[in-house]
C-alpha cells in the first residue's frame, strides 16, 4: 500500500468573511442623543471599539510556514475554508488527502462536519508519511483503532493559540499535552506514532465549526 493515499472527494463552498470598521468623517454630525466629536465619552468609545475589532482580528490570524502554500483566492484559501465545515474544508487542501482518506475510511466525515466549536490537529500528508509504512498500514486496516487515533486530535472548543499549551481532553476521552506558548507550541515525541515532536504548519485556521491547526505528526492516544 501506497504511504499517501487517494484523496477523498469531498465538495468545498467558498464565502468570504469580511470585517469592516468604519469611522465619521470630521465634519459630519453627531446623531441625536450622541456625544459629540472629541468629547471625553465618544473618545473612550471610539477607543474601545477599535481595541475590541483589533482583538477579534488577532484571535484569527494563521500563523505557520505552511499557511503560505495556501491558495490566496477560490478552492482550498483561507476564504473558502471559513466557510465550509472542517472536513469538507480539509478535502479542498492537498497537504491534507491522507487525512480526508483516513477520515472518509473511519466514516468520521459527518462528525466532524456536525460538530460545533472544536479544535482540530489536523495531520498533514508529511505526518502520515513519518509513520513506519507497517504502523501506518496497520493503522489503516483496523477502523477501530484509527477512530480512536483520528478522534484523539478533536478538542472540544475553538482554542486560540494563547489557550493552546495545556493539557487538553481529546473526543475520545484520552488527554494530550501542548507545551510552549502563543504560536511556539509543540507536542512532546512521546505522544506521536513516529516519536518525534509534533509542530504547527499552518495554525488557527478557521472554518466554520472548527479551529484547525495542521501538524507535521500524527499523535497517538496515550490511554
Amino acid at each position: 500500500m501506497k504511504r499517501t493515499l487517494a484523496r477523498g472527494a469531498l465538495p468545498a463552498t467558498a464565502v468570504g468573511l469580511v470585517l469592516s470598521v468604519a469611522a465619521c468623517s470630521s465634519g459630519s454630525s453627531p446623531a441625536a442623543g450622541s456625544s459629540s466629536p472629541g468629547s471625553p465619552s465618544s473618545s473612550s468609545g471610539s477607543s474601545s471599539v477599535a481595541a475590541a475589532g483589533a482583538a477579534v482580528a488577532g484571535s484569527r490570524t494563521p500563523f505557520g510556514p505552511g499557511c503560505g502554500q495556501l491558495p490566496a483566492s477560490g478552492s482550498g484559501s483561507l476564504e473558502a475554508m471559513g466557510a465550509a465545515p472542517v472536513a469538507t474544508a480539509a478535502s479542498s487542501d492537498p497537504a491534507l488527502s491522507t487525512l480526508v482518506q483516513a477520515v472518509t475510511k473511519a466514516s468520521l466525515v459527518d462528525t466532524l462536519n456536525t460538530t460545533g466549536n472544536i479544535t482540530v490537529f489536523a495531520p498533514a500528508n508529511s505526518a502520515f508519511q513519518a509513520v513506519p509504512a507497517d504502523q501506518l498500514n496497520a493503522l489503516l486496516a483496523d477502523t477501530a483503532r484509527l477512530t480512536a487515533v483520528l478522534t484523539h486530535h478533536i478538542v472540544s472548543g475553538r482554542l486560540t493559540p494563547d489557550r493552546l499549551a495545556a493539557q487538553l481532553t481529546t473526543l475520545n476521552n484520552d488527554r494530550v499535552t501542548v507545551q510552549g506558548s502563543g504560536q511556539n507550541v509543540t507536542i512532546s515525541g512521546d505522544q506521536t506514532l513516529s516519536g518525534q515532536p509534533a509542530h504547527v504548519v499552518c495554525g488557527n485556521v478557521q472554518t466554520a465549526n472548527a479551529t484547525v491547526y495542521i501538524i507535521d505528526q500524527v499523535l497517538k492516544p496515550q490511554g
